[in-house]
């Protein structure tokens, strides 16, 4: 079933959004709440904030072809952030997370229903972003074959 114009601009619109989403909640966190990012949490916000411009950009050209440097910078997001949220999480990885920097990397701000931290959000905007980017290639790859 091929996905039509109109659809394919509107999930570049999510994965803006998604993107815009994830940068403004961690500015939320570290600036209205007050809590300092770790190392790792600069990494990801290092590897997210240019998602909004380069995925705006592409909903404006109207061409996810211009987002391909977010598919790289998700796909590093993803991995950053699953190796954040194990050093939280996993016992085994939590002295990892001590010498971090000045903010230890395995201290929790957030902890709702006891896996939803600010490492695992980050980690779903970036599954999000990607596997939306994913899906909108292969759907323009069926329509040229």
């Amino acid at each position: 079933m091929a996905v039509n114009q109109q659809t394919k601009e509107n999930i570049l619109l999510i994965i803006w959004g998604q993107a815009l989403a994830a940068m403004l909640g961690s500015l939320f966190f570290s600036e209205f709440m007050g809590y300092e990012p770790c190392e790792l949490c600069w990494y990801q916000r290092i590897l997210m904030y240019p998602l909004v411009v380069i995925y705006g950009y592409a909903a404006v050209k109207k061409d996810i072809r211009l987002g391909l440097p977010g598919l790289i910078l998700s796909g590093i997001g993803i991995c950053v952030s699953t190796y954040h949220y194990l050093i939280q999480k996993l016992p085994s990885l939590h002295e990892a997370g001590e010498a971090c920097g000045l903010v230890p990397c395995n201290g929790q701000y957030v902890n709702y229903f006891g896996f939803i931290t600010i490492p695992f959000l980050a980690l779903t905007a970036f599954i999000v972003i990607f596997v939306l980017h994913i899906t909108l290639l292969l759907q323009q790859r069926r329509g040229n074959d």
